[in-house]
């Protein structure tokens, strides 16, 4: 702020370059997602008694690849959905809606990027660079620019993107990606986005409705949205089973937060309101998958040194 006799002009604050960046690729997806792959790569070392030093350049080429193709994804989402991000509170001050970063320059970066994560995934291992094309793809294509704004069922088609981090990391290990550890963390991650999604759906409904995003709750209504965030809970439930050949308290660890999170969802339903009962749902939803994912990462870095 500069006084200018009795004026009082109100100088820009720079922007940081880092921060504009990290808004620009999503950063906080990126590092769930990392998450997510780093299960798949450890689970992978672990099933086929792989030491983590011989694949150290793997593990560092899967890592830098996940999230320079994870971040092109959120760069090309934050392009297309401009017109829609302006209109939400959450999303109103992206750096691609201020203008900050035009559509050329997000173009090119996004382009860039994807090219410098495909590349080392390919070096990783073909197998993984195809699973994160199919991710980048799947991501960009069918979800932002085909059934996000056409149908509610824009969550099912987002999580099978949503999916592909585990398969990315175990790829980048192994081409055995048909293991029934590695089918058990993609069916994982495709059955816990649903409710995830779901609650943040209830709880940003008017801002989805006011930008024409057809998401379950807005079309359906939050009674409809409740049964549905149940069944996929239940499903969730079930296919713990899936991880037993893996580890059998992997296996109990899942049917337990799956279980505490329907018990959760049926009486928070009915004692709480609407919008604090969807902030629990979401809160414990990101508990489980941290908490579950990290209990495979620890299992499978941990035990071979016992």
């Amino acid at each position: 702020m500069r006084v200018q006799g009795n004026t009082v002009s109100v100088e820009p604050i720079p922007t940081s370059v880092t921060k504009v960046l990290f808004e620009t690729i999503k950063i906080g997806i990126i590092k769930s997602n990392l998450i997510a792959m780093v299960a798949g790569l450890t689970m992978a070392l672990f099933v086929h008694d792989i030491p983590f030093m011989d694949r150290i350049g793997n593990i560092a080429l899967a890592l830098i690849g996940s999230a320079l193709v994870i971040g092109a994804a959120g760069i090309f989402n934050n392009l297309y959905d401009r017109d829609i991000d302006s209109i939400m509170d959450r999303t109103k001050n992206r750096p691609t809606v201020s203008g900050i970063i035009d559509t050329w320059s997000g173009l090119i970066m996004g382009g860039w990027i994807a090219l410098g994560g495909l590349v080392a995934l390919y070096i990783a291992s073909p197998l993984s660079a195809l699973m994160g094309f199919l991710g980048l793809f799947l991501y960009v294509v069918p979800y932002t620019m085909w059934t996000k704004r056409r149908t509610i069922y824009n969550t099912e088609v987002g999580s099978l993107s949503g999916a592909m981090p585990p398969l990315i990391g175990w790829a980048a290990i192994s081409p055995d990606i048909f293991h029934p550890g590695a089918i058990a963390l993609f069916v994982l991650m495709v059955i816990w986005q649903m409710p995830h999604f779901y609650a943040i759906g209830i709880r940003r409904m008017e801002e989805y409705r006011a930008a024409n995003i057809p998401m379950l709750p807005v079309v359906k209504g939050i009674k409809r949205t409740y049964v549905q965030m149940n069944v996929y809970l239940v499903a969730l439930f079930m296919s713990s089973f899936l991880f037993w050949s893996f580890n059998p308290y992997i296996a109990i660890a899942n049917a337990l937060l799956s279980l505490g999170w329907l018990i959760l969802s049926i009486n928070g339903y009915r004692r709480k309101q609407e919008e604090k009962w969807a902030r629990s749902m979401f809160i414990f939803s990101l508990n489980h998958i941290t908490v579950l994912l990290l209990l495979i990462v620890g299992y499978s870095v941990g035990a071979p040194l016992l």
